[in-house]
């Protein structure tokens, strides 16, 4: 497998009423890195995350992932958008949006079944997935009774339990206590030292600089203004007052 997981060149992205949303985007990134998406509501964070799920396609550019290029052709083989789906793990900003079972456990089986992975060995992820993130008396509540830290944990199991190479998490701290919100950088920087390559899409410069050694900084445009690491970026104080973010 290639070390380059995702290579944008030349992305652009317009919604049917003509907004534009991704505007000439260019970047790379290597397998295992911690990636922070940067910049204001409005800059086309949402829009490329849904890009990287392969929930939408680029109008114009090409869009590789893994060595192979990721467009609406490839993905209408079953194969294909199986093994990407399996590949790269995304959790919603809102984790409602991943939560439609009738109990936990059920959730977190759901995308390891419509994979076919055998039972066995979705009943031993549950397990061990719901024990590391201290959930296992939960399995049988439904999600309207979990609290929101409670749903994000159960959003990251779903995704955990198919071991994706990559995680995408939409402002994963949002309406997060304290204490969850620690829990879960620390969880995401083991996965990331244990090889997983993590990309955040936030706003929150607290967040990027505790998890993310790499920042990409959208401006007002939807173009990349910066592509920094993470330290060297923050102390850019004009740069981060252009496009809008402090």
């Amino acid at each position: 497998m290639t070390n380059t997981v995702f290579e944008l060149e030349n992305i652009s992205f317009a919604y049917p009423q003509g907004e534009v949303a991704l505007n000439n985007i260019n970047f790379s990134i290597k397998s295992g890195e911690s990636v922070a998406l940067l910049g204001a509501n409005g800059c086309g964070k949402s829009t490329l995350f849904r890009l990287l799920c392969g929930l939408i396609f680029a109008q114009s550019g090409k869009f590789s992932a893994f060595g192979s290029q990721v467009n609406k052709k490839n993905f209408d083989d079953d194969a294909f958008s199986k093994n990407y789906h399996r590949s790269i793990g995304f959790i919603f900003q809102n984790a409602d949006a991943q939560l439609f079972c009738s109990n936990l456990r059920e959730d977190i089986a759901f995308g390891l079944l419509q994979l076919n992975t055998p039972l066995d060995i979705v009943e031993q992820r549950i397990t061990d997935i719901s024990q590391m993130l201290g959930i296992s008396h939960l399995l049988y509540k439904p999600p309207y009774r979990l609290s929101g830290g409670e749903k994000k944990k159960a959003a990251l199991a779903g995704v955990l339990c198919l071991n994706p190479d990559v995680l995408l998490l939409d402002e994963p701290t949002n309406e997060l206590d304290p204490r969850t919100q620690r829990f879960l950088i620390s969880l995401l920087s083991s996965l990331n030292r244990a090889g997983k390559t993590i990309i955040i899409s936030t706003h929150n410069l607290d967040l990027a600089e505790a998890l993310c050694s790499r920042a990409l900084l959208f401006d007002e445009d939807h173009k990349v203004a910066a592509d920094k690491p993470v330290s060297t970026l923050l102390l850019d104080k004009k740069l981060l007052e252009k496009v809008n973010l402090i």
